[in-house]
C-alpha cells in the first residue's frame, strides 16, 4: 500500500515523500527581492517532498502585494538562487508559483500608479496588503481595475513565460502556473468576473483560452515535466465565482490531460475553509475532475490540498484518491512537519498574528522536534 512518506515522481521532478508544503504569501521580500531570511525559512522546510513558493509575480503589474519576492528582477533572481541552493543543500525539491494577480492589487504597487488590470472592470470587492508612508503594513481595499486590451493579452503570456525561464535561471526544479483563488488566469476562468465579449470570454472554451495559452507559452519555454499548474473550482476568494463550475473545471483538465504536465494542484472547497464548499446546483466532483484528466492521457501528479491532517493525507494517498497531499499552515508552523507525521508527534500551534509581513518571529522561529527535545 502506498504511503505519504513513499517516494514518487511528477513528471521531471523527483519527489522523496509525497508530503508537499503548499505557496504561502508571507511578505517578508522587501522591494520583491528574496532575502537571507527567505532562505532560512524555506530551508527549514526541504524535507518537504516538494516545495511550493510563495506566489511570485512575473511582473510589476502582476504584483499586488507588498514585499512578495518577485521574478522579473535581476537582483531578484540572484536572491532566488541562494534559496534553490540552500533547499537543494538539503536534499529538497523545490518549484516556484508563478503569479500574476490581475485585479487583486493597489495603484501604489503598479506600474506609474495605474490601474490594476483584469478581463472585465469589475472590482475584486476584497483586501491586498501595502506599506504605508511611516512603513508599516496594512490590509486596504484594493484599486477598481480597467479591462485589458485585447492586444495586452500577449504580452502578459509572453511574461508567464519569460517568469519560467527566470525561474529556471534561479535553479527551481520547475514551476507552478498560479490559476486559482481569483488571480488573473482564475479570472478569465469564472463567469463572475470575466464579460468579454471577445475570443477570451463568453463560452467555456474562450474563458479557458487564456489559461491554456499561458500553459502553452510556459512549457515551450522550460518543458512541460517542469511545470505544474494550480487550480480551484469553487473557491470565492477575491471575490470569483462561476455559475456551472464543473464544466469549466472538466474542459480545462481534459485540456492539460493532452499537455504532458508534471502535476495538477487542486485546492478542493473554499481556500482555507470549508472543503465541503461548492458553487452552481450541485457539490463539487473533484472524482470525476481527476478521471476526466487520466482519460485524457493526463499522467502528471494529482496533488491535492485544503484541511488535510496526517490521517485524511494518509487516507487519500493510500486509496488512490491522490498522489500527494499539500498542507499550508501545518508546515508554516511546523518546519520538520514530515518527521512530526512519521513520529506521530504533536504539531506547534499556527501563530497567525505573524501570517502577514514582520521578521523571524512566526517565520522562521517555529521549534523542531530535536529543540522541544
Amino acid at each position: 500500500m502506498t504511503s505519504i512518506f513513499d517516494p514518487t515522481k511528477f513528471g521531471d521532478i523527483e519527489l522523496a515523500n509525497r508530503v508537499v508544503m503548499a505557496p504561502l504569501t508571507r511578505n517578508r521580500s522587501p522591494k520583491a527581492i528574496p532575502n537571507n531570511l527567505n532562505v532560512t525559512y524555506y530551508e527549514q522546510r526541504a524535507s518537504a517532498g516538494l516545495i511550493v513558493t510563495e506566489g511570485t509575480p512575473v511582473s510589476q503589474q502582476g504584483q499586488g502585494y507588498a514585499d512578495v519576492p518577485g521574478l522579473y528582477l535581476p537582483q531578484a533572481i540572484e536572491g532566488w538562487k541562494k534559496v534553490t541552493d540552500a533547499v537543494h543543500r538539503r536534499g529538497g525539491k523545490i518549484v516556484t508559483q508563478i503569479w500574476h494577480v490581475g485585479r487583486v492589487s493597489h495603484t501604489s504597487l503598479q506600474p506609474n500608479g495605474g490601474a490594476p488590470v483584469a478581463p472585465s472592470a469589475i472590482p475584486a470587492g476584497g483586501k491586498t496588503y501595502i506599506i504605508n508612508p511611516d512603513g508599516n503594513g496594512a490590509f486596504v481595499d484594493t484599486s477598481a481595475p480597467r479591462a485589458l486590451e485585447h492586444a495586452e493579452i500577449a504580452g502578459i503570456v509572453a511574461d508567464f513565460a519569460k517568469g519560467a525561464r527566470a525561474a529556471t535561471d534561479a535553479g527551481f526544479d520547475g514551476i507552478e502556473i498560479h490559476g486559482a483563488n481569483g488571480y488573473l488566469i482564475d479570472q478569465f476562468l469564472k463567469s463572475g468576473a470575466n464579460q468579454r465579449t471577445d475570443e477570451y470570454g463568453g463560452s467555456i472554451e474562450n474563458r479557458a483560452r487564456f489559461l491554456l495559452e499561458v500553459v502553452d507559452a510556459v512549457t515551450k519555454e522550460i518543458g512541460a515535466g517542469r511545470v505544474g499548474i494550480r487550480l480551484s473550482p469553487v473557491t470565492p476568494a477575491n471575490g470569483v465565482s462561476d455559475q456551472d463550475p464543473q464544466a469549466v473545471f472538466n474542459y480545462v483538465v481534459e485540456q492539460l490531460g493532452h499537455r504532458g504536465l508534471s502535476f495538477i494542484h487542486v485546492i478542493e472547497g473554499a481556500t482555507g475553509g470549508d472543503r465541503s464548499f461548492f458553487q452552481g446546483d450541485k457539490p463539487f466532483d473533484y472524482q470525476e475532475l481527476k478521471d476526466i484528466y487520466r482519460k485524457a492521457g493526463g499522467k502528471g501528479g494529482w496533488l491535492v490540498n485544503n484541511g488535510y491532517d496526517r490521517e485524511s493525507a494518509s487516507k487519500a494517498v493510500e486509496s488512490g484518491y491522490a498522489d500527494a497531499v499539500a498542507f499550508g499552515k501545518l508546515f508554516l508552523a511546523n518546519p520538520d512537519l514530515v518527521q512530526r507525521f512519521k513520529d506521530n508527534a504533536p504539531l506547534n500551534e499556527v501563530d497567525k498574528s505573524t501570517f502577514y509581513g514582520g521578521g523571524a518571529k512566526g517565520y522562521t522561529d517555529y521549534p523542531v522536534l530535536e529543540a522541544v527535545a
